[in-house]
């Protein structure tokens, strides 16, 4: 007889904690997520548990505290550490100290860490291809943070806590609020009256669509026996050569091939920065739209042999969906 495995998610109500908790959920795990107010948190993601095909355990739980995640993690194989302060809100003294409490919890569980990584992590002398073994030398202050996370955890790797890093480009999907696309290229809750293109003319971007980036971490989380203490992977994700393709889809998603494209206002992000957290952090990471940075996945493809991939117009179409940026379809539809 086979024993349930069993993962705990922290950042469930999220875009990326979110998908991959209804991957594992519909891959037969036992999922518990940690929640501040689990009444609010379950009775908010009903819906997409119930389309996961099995519902989650909601835990009330501070992931600031270790005690509240050490005690949630008991008995758990798995800590999906996808929780970050809204809003880009005090990153600085936030996400460290709730990256110890599931290191903590890993210790006592035994379970491996799965963290969602990103392009942050590099500077420009590890452009145009930077692949996990690239220096890390970042640029701003979230990248900085980014690579301190990664060196408490293979510092975490010596005392036994197994980790897996998957980075990708910039996500996209439903649910996915908190991201270039909803907050760059569209407006959510609104019909598409004109899509705005952050980056100049050109220059390639790196895009990751969520159920992709939640497939890929689980298939190599069923790869347990090929994965080192320490693993890091990268992903291809939808690359967009010249800054045109993602704005394409979005035209054909809208079903208008004339839908007007506007330049992001940056001027305003510099104006607006020292009142507005968000803007602050978009601002920063202008670099990644001014110069192409495509991150190697052959490590990947040499574990799993394939990246799993939902063509462009489909994954469009879905986010679009999600924020509510396309017509209602008829009833009967």
């Amino acid at each position: 007889m086979t024993t349930q495995r069993t993962a705990l998610v922290l950042g469930a109500t999220g875009g990326i904690g979110g998908a991959v908790a209804r991957r594992l959920a519909s891959g037969g795990w036992a999922v518990r997520a940690l929640h501040r107010d689990p009444a609010k948190a379950s009775a908010g993601h009903d819906a997409a548990e119930q389309d996961a095909g099995a519902g989650f355990t909601w835990i009330k739980g501070d992931a600031m505290r270790a005690g509240d995640v050490v005690a949630a993690a008991a008995g758990a194989s798995l800590i999906v550490h996808a929780v970050n302060p809204p809003g880009y809100r005090n990153w600085g003294t936030l996400v460290l100290p709730m990256l110890e409490s599931s290191i903590a919890a890993a210790k006592a569980s035994g379970a491996r860490i799965l963290l969602p990584g990103t392009v942050y992590n590099y500077g420009p002398d590890a452009f145009p291809a930077p692949d996990e073994e690239a220096p890390q030398n970042p640029l701003t202050r979230k990248g900085a943070i980014r690579v301190e996370m990664e060196r408490r955890l293979r510092e975490a790797a010596g005392a036994g806590v197994r980790t897996l890093i998957v980075r990708a480009g910039d996500f996209f999907g439903p649910g996915a609020a908190n991201s270039w696309f909803s907050q760059g290229l569209v407006k959510p809750g609104r019909r598409l009256r004109s899509v705005t293109r952050p980056g100049a003319a050109g220059v390639g971007h790196q895009w990751a669509y969520l159920p992709d980036v939640a497939e890929t971490m689980v298939r190599l989380l069923e790869r347990e026996d090929a994965l080192a203490p320490f693993a890091r992977f990268h992903m291809d994700g939808h690359w967009d050569p010249d800054g045109t393709r993602m704005i394409e889809a979005i035209r054909r998603a809208a079903g208008d091939p004339d839908l007007a494209v506007r330049a992001f206002p940056w001027w305003l992000l510099a104006l607006a920065s020292p009142a507005v957290p968000l803007f602050r952090e978009l601002r920063e990471m202008r670099y990644l739209w001014r110069t192409p940075v495509r991150m190697s996945n052959a490590r990947l493809l040499a574990l799993l042999g394939e990246e799993p991939r939902t063509p462009l117009d489909e994954a469009v179409r879905a986010t679009l969906a999600g924020l509510g940026c396309l017509p209602a379809a008829p009833a009967g539809a």
